[in-house]
């Protein structure tokens, strides 16, 4: 057994390592940066909202229904204020002021009305 070839043997081995641990550094931030791209590319865009606004909130804490498609969106709310963190402060129908985060949210329109449906004639084939 020659010592001098044992020596630069475990040298070599050292040099390997340090190299494997290089490379699993530079894979593990590429990971990282790939990960935050994903994430940044998915987030939801913050929602303004103006002062005077109709709002509706959607209820998540509404399990439990005796309707199966009940809504789980209530209101509308009157935006009072909308703060720059994201969250908004509503006035409900009592008057009555609360704070709610702005993902919870949707814009509230007044054009469409239930009462007004189209006369849909269907013709048979026996004509």
């Amino acid at each position: 057994m020659d010592l001098q070839k044992a020596g630069e043997n475990r040298l070599v081995q050292l040099n390997e390592l340090d190299e494997l641990r290089l490379d699993a550094y530079e894979n593990s931030f590429s990971y990282k940066e790939k990960t935050k791209r994903w994430h940044d590319a998915h987030l939801r865009e913050r929602k303004e909202f103006d002062p005077g606004q109709k709002i509706l909130l959607y209820n998540s804490r509404f399990k439990f229904s005796p309707r199966k498609l009940r809504s789980r969106w209530s209101g509308p709310f009157v935006v009072k204020r909308a703060f720059p963190a994201g969250h908004v402060k509503l006035i409900g129908r009592d008057g009555e002021h609360f704070k709610v985060n702005g993902h919870r949210l949707k814009l509230y329109y007044e054009g469409f009305n239930e009462t007004e449906k189209e006369d849909l004639t269907f013709y048979s084939e026996e004509m």
